[in-house]
């Protein structure tokens, strides 16, 4: 397999794109302004403005980069939140990708960040420290857990996650991780009123995650794509 090539997406910031599959880890319009916009808008701020809990656990499904790991530190870093963070990604990237990809500097340039490029960077070389299946602590609020593993081999306990990254490849390059069972595994893991985000807005997922009970909701997209999916645990 072929190593994976940075790109410059739209907003400045990197991706990667992989040959094999003719795929790359994010919007071409922009990495950073995509993970915001899905993840971040749609999930976490949605959960926290709807939630009075003082702890919450993620699920990423497809880690890659990163960078939602990073997003999700640093929008939760003056709050009290303790997080317990899941990020499940079957192929790490190379450890040398780190130290090029530009999302430290990109965000340290905007006027509301809390913290230093410095200290990003120190905070986004440690999500990709140790072994891809260990865990460490970014802050003393919040439990990073990588897992070199896929979704479907992947266990965790009934009502684990209250909030769920669905950041997979696409359904035309990883069609086994959008069927109607792996959905059902994902909503099992969901705590009541949890919420799973996707930038994925295909009529058949929407489909999918009625049938095994979810409430969907069709949200606008970030720039380069008209529209984005959120489902909650009913």
């Amino acid at each position: 397999m072929k190593q994976p090539q940075f790109i410059i997406t739209g907003d400045g910031s990197h991706s990667l794109w992989i040959p094999d599959l003719d795929e790359t880890y994010h919007s071409t319009h922009g990495a950073i302004q995509e993970s915001k916009h899905v993840f971040i808008q749609h999930g976490l701020m949605h959960w926290l403005l709807h939630q009075t809990k003082s702890s919450v656990s993620i699920l990423e499904i497809g880690m890659g980069t990163g960078l939602n790991v990073l997003l999700t530190y640093l929008n939760l870093l003056t709050t009290q939140v303790r997080t317990t963070y899941t990020g499940l990604e079957p192929y790490p990237i190379p450890k040398a990708y780190v130290q090029r990809l530009n999302y430290a500097a990109q965000l340290a340039r905007e006027t509301d960040c809390p913290i230093t490029c410095q200290d990003l960077r120190a905070t986004f070389e440690r999500i990709h420290q140790g072994a891809a299946t260990s865990s460490c602590h970014l802050s003393d609020h919040f439990l990073l857990q990588k897992s070199k593993c896929t979704l479907q081999s992947f266990c965790a306990p009934p009502n684990t996650f209250d909030l769920v990254y669905f950041d997979a490849f696409s359904p035309s390059k990883q069609p086994t991780l959008w069927e109607s069972a792996v959905l059902q595994k994902i909503r099992q893991m969901m705590r009541n009123h949890g919420i799973m985000v996707t930038y994925c807005a295909q009529g058949k997922l929407k489909r999918y995650l009625k049938q095994v009970g979810m409430y969907v909701e069709t949200l606008p997209g970030p720039p380069g794509k008209r529209e984005v999916t959120r489902a909650r645990k009913k």
